[in-house]
């Protein structure tokens, strides 16, 4: 049985962009979608006994949310198999409890509740930082939400070489039939001696050759299982947020790793993943690694 792909529903804007992509995103994987709607009130209401026949309105309004995202699936793309359901908790947890039986979960860049001019919402941070899964949080431009550029940016840091991000961008490439651009930042010292220029540029061939044959080693295994595969090794000078930062202008999707350290509560997200879920002109995955 296919894990299905997991959308957080609201009926915000937002939440219906990643709706939209995710029904494109299911169609291309051959998932089943299944929004959620969270809804914590329901926990107390379903305690509380019923006088008469009408439907607390908050029932109403949370069913009309499913069933409205539901339909704007179904019209976005008939094949797709879509279900809906009201959850009785709060978005994180709801959200974070669905991730072990999801292919991945989507979320919209921030929701109904939360102030328009954030960049990103709480819950989508709080669920990329900790969910068990790979998190997709729907934002950027018109062009890069449609799909129509024809790149993955995948970010290959030190930690673990980010395998299992490389693995969900290669298959991200593979199912879109786009190229796969690995990117691998390197620095230089903040200051190098003006008397020994030579030895400086030396150096800076030395980093960027490491930077070259670390993409070389991450991307390995993947250009084995799919040795057609159009992929890009780009290793770039500067700071990695910035360098994936502008590399998203240009793309579909940009993927980068978490690390996920067992017994470890709060937040686990790296500033590079922060930077690109806040600021990233497309579509964000951060996909979990294993410490």
């Amino acid at each position: 049985m296919e894990l299905p792909l997991v959308v957080g529903v609201d009926g915000s804007d937002p939440s219906l962009l990643a709706v939209d992509w995710a029904v494109t995103e299911a169609a291309r994987h051959g998932l089943p979608l299944r929004l959620v709607h969270a809804a914590l009130w329901e926990r107390y209401e379903a305690a509380q006994p019923s006088f008469g026949t009408g439907r607390p309105a908050e029932t109403v309004m949370a069913q009309h949310i499913v069933g409205s995202c539901l339909e704007r699936a179904r019209l976005r793309d008939p094949g797709v198999k879509a279900s809906g359901e009201v959850v009785p908790d709060d978005a994180v947890s709801a959200l974070l409890r669905a991730a072990p039986e999801a292919f991945a979960l989507v979320t919209g860049v921030r929701g109904r509740g939360e102030v328009a001019g954030l960049l990103l919402g709480s819950v989508s941070l709080a669920v990329a930082a900790r969910a068990v899964c790979p998190v997709v949080v729907v934002r950027g431009e018109e062009p890069n939400l449609l799909g129509g550029l024809g790149r993955i940016v995948v970010g290959v840091g030190d930690s673990t070489g980010g395998a299992a991000a490389v693995r969900f961008a290669v298959r991200e490439a593979a199912v879109r039939g786009c190229a796969l651009t690995a990117v691998r930042a390197w620095r230089n010292p903040a200051q190098e001696p003006v008397d020994h220029m030579l030895i400086a540029d030396d150096a800076a061939r030395l980093r960027e050759e490491r930077a070259a044959a670390a993409l070389d080693d991450a991307l390995r295994e993947a250009v084995r299982e799919h040795p057609g595969a159009d992929i890009e090794r780009r290793p770039v000078e500067g700071p990695a947020h910035r360098v994936l930062l502008e590399a998203s202008a240009g793309a579909d999707l940009v993927v980068v790793g978490a690390l996920r350290r067992h017994g470890h509560f709060g937040l686990q997200l790296g500033r590079v993943a922060h930077a690109l879920l806040h600021h990233a002109r497309c579509p964000v995955a951060v996909v979990p690694e294993p410490a």
